[in-house]
């Protein structure tokens, strides 16, 4: 008989706050889940700090032996529940990466009542966030006494592949995400002049809406496709942030939003402000949303019990394709992430030293084939208004 398990997805507020503040919010919504039941209990991404593109992001990094995991640690072994959540981890780089000393990771942590602990480094930064840690390279699957839970961090979600390793591998899958709408912001500029997408062209107007689709129907989709339940967690509210390297980022896109060309000069002090994706929820093994956190809230949470087979079921059919546009791939798996490594470089550097973040063996390569990417995309992008005539 298949056995079950009892699963509670956290929403909390994105922006920023201290994280002795921030921890304190996540124990009072955490003891309040066990108390309903919960086996499980699941924290968004970056729940000990909030989200922004900021300095401080360096300075927040902890080790190993900091507060947060401390924390986790401490909270899942009082309340003797299994406890996930992420931050930024300043640690020694995956094994397939043994040449760099040190380097911040964005962290998911899966923290048992006995103090066992799984650790998976998100593998696909979206956008500016590499301005801030680099990708990771370690497996996503957790072998727990609740079972083998798969773990993904937001925009990883968003990626067939990752999906695909857990085929008949896993028996639930956990996402601990913050997904800014980055498709639906208003810019800032210090002129007091604002854009939002709808200023800048038809082509860009195309991406619209990707994180709501992803944090939405392709989480069910694809855990209904592997036949297994999911929990997906997400930050609330709306953030206003910095928008790092904006010179640059300006730059990359003009050739597809000429609109932002009278701005240049004052791209440097960029900001954007954008509301979190709903999508805090608990999903059966068929894609129903079992318990979704309403739209609007803020520091809450919700609970539901779903079945784990004993046996791990396999995939039956073609896999879903994603409902997410090719140039919001491009833009946040390719463009921005390029634009923002000298930002991580310099930053972790600053914040820790010389010893930490050295520069790939691709970095020169990688600027050389931005420059060729942006001419492509110009190209494709006349070629498309001349259709549209």
């Amino acid at each position: 008989m298949p056995r079950t398990v009892t699963i509670a997805a956290v929403q909390m507020d994105a922006n920023p706050a201290p994280t002795s503040e921030r921890l304190a919010r996540a124990r009072r919504l955490v003891h309040n889940a066990a108390t309903a039941g919960a086996q499980l209990v699941v924290l968004p991404e970056l729940f000990n700090t909030g989200y922004a593109y900021a300095e401080t992001n360096f300075a927040n990094a902890e080790t190993l032996d900091g507060p947060t995991i401390a924390w986790l640690r401490a909270t899942a072994a009082e309340l003797g529940i299994h406890l996930a959540g992420t931050l930024l981890l300043r640690d020694s780089a995956s094994r397939r990466r043994e040449r760099h000393q040190r380097d911040i990771f964005n962290a998911l942590l899966l923290v048992a009542p006995d103090g066992r602990m799984w650790r998976y480094d998100k593998r696909y930064p979206c956008a500016w966030e590499r301005g801030y840690f680099r990708p990771g390279r370690r497996d996503g699957i957790a072998q727990t006494d609740l079972g083998a839970i798969g773990m993904l961090i937001c925009w990883d979600s968003a990626h067939r592949n990752l999906w695909r390793a857990f085929a008949g591998q896993v028996d639930l899958v956990l996402i601990s995400s913050c997904p800014p709408e980055l498709t639906q912001p208003t810019y800032h500029f210090p002129n007091g002049a604002r854009l939002t997408f709808d200023d800048l062209g038809p082509l860009l107007g195309r991406m619209r809406g990707g994180e709501t689709q992803v944090f939405g129907e392709m989480i069910n989709a694809q855990s209904a496709w592997l036949g297994v339940p999911a929990v997906n967690t997400v930050g609330a509210g709306r953030i206003t942030t910095a928008i790092p390297n904006g010179l640059a980022t300006l730059l990359a896109f003009l050739p597809l939003a000429p609109a932002f060309a009278p701005y240049l000069p004052q791209a440097r002090q960029l900001q954007m402000s954008c509301d979190l994706a709903p999508g805090c929820k608990v999903v059966s093994a068929t894609g129903a949303v079992l318990a979704e956190v309403p739209a609007g809230a803020s520091d809450a949470f919700t609970v539901a019990t779903v079945p784990i087979p004993e046996a791990r079921p396999r995939p039956q059919a073609a896999q879903p394709r994603s409902p997410v546009p090719w140039l919001s791939y491009l833009s946040a798996d390719v463009i921005l992430p390029w634009l923002t490594i000298p930002v991580y470089r310099r930053g972790a550097r600053r914040a820790w030293g010389p010893q930490i973040a050295p520069p790939g063996r691709g970095r020169w390569l990688a600027l050389a084939g931005l420059g060729l990417l942006g001419m492509v995309v110009g190209l494709a992008h006349r070629a498309i208004e001349r259709r549209s005539r």
